[in-house]
Parts: C-alpha cells; structure tokens; sequence
C-alpha cells in the first residue's frame, strides 16, 4: 500500500494535528540526539507546542550555555556585516576609478593614433602634438643608444678577429721555417749543397 503524500498545511482535526505533533516532535528530538553522536556536534532544539507546553533537546547538557554560543555567533556575524558592506563600497568605487582610467587611455589611445580628432580644440591638439614630439625623440634616443652599442660590439669583435688573424699568421710563418729548417738537414744529409735558409 503507497502511502500518500502530505500537503504542507496546518491539519485541521485537531486529533490527527495532536497525533502527528507527538510523531514528529519524537522524530525531531531522535535526529537532533543522532546528529549530536555521530557527527560529534552540539545541537539544541526547543519545541513549544500550540498550548505552550517545552520540550527541549541539547547536546551539552546545558540548554543555557549553548543559547549563549548561539547569541554570541549571531553578534559577531551581525558586526561583520557593516564590515562587509564597507569593502562592497571600496571595491565598487575601485571599480569606477579603475574604468573611467581605462576610458581615459582609450581616447589618449586614439588621439595618438591620429583618431577622433574632430572634437578636439586647439590646445588638446597642441597637446597632442607636444606628447608625440616627446615620444618621438625617446624612440630615437633609444635607437641611437642600441646603435652605439652594435657598434661598439663590432668594434670589439673586429679587434678580436684581429688578434687571431696575427696569431694565425705567426702560426704559419713558424711552421714555414721549421719545414725550411727540416729540409736544410735532410739536404746536408744527402751532401746537396746547402740552401740558404731565411728564416731569422
């Protein structure tokens, strides 16, 4: 047999509502102690029914004491709200800062760029005119430095090359005499005459 389902609304026969009352208030109280033994939380529960009669549940023994934790949450999470609401603020005015700056860039972005000019006035266009100068001349201070540079590089590398080229050189003419030198003996060995060697 299905049993039906119960419609959220108070029950009118007053012996069924005092009947489910009893069931459910049990039922509740039963939840509530389980909660507090498995999961090792303090819970307290107060129940007045509709003649005003207490039932009460709490885990610590202590219904008083646990109010008082609850109470005590509830002004502190109550304090932390202003708190709240005042960094809500903060970071919506950052918000606003942050995007009329970005429009700002947006527009000097454009005008740079030789856009959305018509508005402009003399002065915003000689103002314009002045910053593009000044950006200008910085691009060519730092070309002219990163010229200097590669020039200064290639200086030192050819100075480089240099002292291998000599270095090289000084190799081959070294090895030149002692091939000279090496056919001198082999000549005199075998009584040829003697050439004329002339490396110093």
């Amino acid at each position: 047999m299905v049993r039906g389902k119960i419609q959220m609304k108070r029950i009118e026969n007053a012996t069924s509502r005092q009947v489910t009352f009893c069931k459910r208030r049990s039922g509740l109280l039963k939840k509530a102690s389980e909660l507090y033994v498995l999961c090792d939380a303090e819970v307290a529960v107060i129940i007045f029914s509709h003649t005003g009669r207490l039932y009460e549940f709490s885990s610590s023994n202590n219904m008083q004491k646990t109010i008082e934790r609850y109470r005590k949450c509830k002004t502190e999470a109550q304090t932390d709200i202003p708190d709240t609401e005042q960094y809500i603020q903060q970071l919506r005015l950052e918000a606003e800062n942050m995007a009329k700056k970005i429009e700002f860039l947006e527009v000097s972005q454009r005008k740079m760029l030789g856009q959305s000019l018509g508005s402009c006035s003399i002065e915003e266009l000689k103002e314009v005119e002045s910053q593009l100068e000044r950006s200008l001349k910085n691009i060519r201070a730092r070309k002219g430095h990163l010229f200097q540079e590669q020039i200064e590089q290639l200086k030192a590398k050819e100075v480089y090359m240099r002292e291998e080229n000599a270095k090289l050189s000084a190799k081959d003419e070294a090895l030149t005499c002692s091939r000279q030198n090496s056919e001198v003996e082999t000549g005199l060995f075998l009584g040829l005459g003697l050439p004329v060697n002339r490396c110093s």
